[in-house]
């Protein structure tokens, strides 16, 4: 007897992998096409006013690396104007939040930022700082801890506003540098000393708590025809760059056309012919590369401290005013001539 083939019919599909391919297809769907993006949280803490563009420059560069606000950012951005107790209180509300990293400036704010997340090990991210004369970092190719960021060349930056002191005011012998009470400063003291020795100018450092100590001595020199003085150069620190400070500075110096110079600020009609710092944009934008790199995954404690480069502008307004001459050379090292 001849037997009968039987054969499947090919067209036919197993009941069994069709809803292994279901399966498989609603698994896939469920844990990529609905997982949510994540949501990083950014505290900023903007401690100096003088220095709040660096907040303006890092939130452009953050859209440009992807990080849109709403969508895979939220900012909680917190403004002080060198208030310790405020950037503690900032800083510990960040911490209690538990956001995924810090940035902060300028350097008290910083170090203020490191202690409070001594335990939570927070990133925090720094611009507008000086590493020097403190112990915030290991060293600049790793840094250590949980901190990181864009370092503040202050010697690098008080040796060029004294260079280009001399060169725009030659006959200006005494310079009277009025700078914050208690700040760091010993690496920028240490880098002019000599160099003003050699130049043959009279340095006189006035330590001063705030605006009201600058008016007290200003008061006290101005009763004299001669107050010992013949120009005011700022370091890179706060207290000459916070307002009331400088409104005491420049309506001791307006009436007398004595030039002040080291950053770039003016008020009313009067103001320093020259600043030297960074850019603060720019020093935003570099900040935001850095934390870029933190949220994807690399570790503050070696990621190499970096330095923003300095920016030299001229007040032509206010050199003309007081009748000062510049030579071309200088006016073509400027980055900016503000006329």
């Amino acid at each position: 007897m001849m037997r009968k083939l039987v054969t499947k019919d090919r067209g036919r599909k197993d009941p069994i992998l069709v809803w292994g391919l279901i399966l498989f297809l609603c698994c896939t769907f469920l844990f990529t096409g609905c997982r949510k993006e994540k949501i990083y949280r950014i505290g900023v803490l903007s401690g100096l006013d003088y220095g709040y563009d660096i907040v303006v420059g890092f939130q452009e560069k953050m859209t440009e690396l992807g990080y849109v606000e709403g969508k895979n950012v939220v900012y909680d951005i917190q403004r002080s104007n060198f208030d310790m107790a405020e950037y503690q209180k900032i800083l510990q509300k960040f911490v209690a939040d538990k956001v995924d990293l810090i940035f902060t400036f300028p350097t008290e704010a910083t170090i203020e930022a490191k202690l409070a997340t001594a335990e939570s090990k927070i990133p925090v991210v720094f611009g507008f700082c000086n590493i020097e004369d403190n112990d915030l970092i290991n060293s600049i190719r790793e840094p250590g801890g949980n901190i990181t960021g864009v370092r503040y060349p202050g010697p690098d930056l008080t040796i060029k506003r004294f260079e280009l002191m001399r060169a725009i005011v030659p006959e200006a012998t005494r310079y009277w540098i009025p700078i914050q009470k208690g700040y760091p400063l010993d690496c920028q003291i240490d880098a002019l000393i000599p160099v003003a020795k050699a130049a043959g100018v009279q340095i006189e450092f006035f330590p001063a708590a705030d605006a009201a100590e600058l008016q007290a001595e200003l008061d006290r020199r101005g009763q004299a025809a001669d107050p010992g003085f013949d120009v005011i150069l700022f370091l890179a620190e706060p207290l000459t760059v916070t307002p009331d400070a400088f409104a005491v500075l420049n309506n001791f110096a307006a009436p007398r056309r004595m030039p002040i110079a080291g950053a770039l600020i003016s008020e009313g009609d009067y103001g320093t012919i020259f600043g030297v710092n960074i850019d603060f944009i720019a020093t935003g934008r570099q900040s935001a590369t850095v934390v870029d790199q933190v949220l994807k995954g690399a570790d503050p404690a070696v990621t190499p401290v970096i330095s923003s480069e300095s920016f030299f502008q001229i007040n032509y307004g206010i050199v003309q005013k007081i009748g000062l001459n510049l030579d071309e050379t200088i006016l073509n090292q400027a980055d900016e001539i503000i006329r």
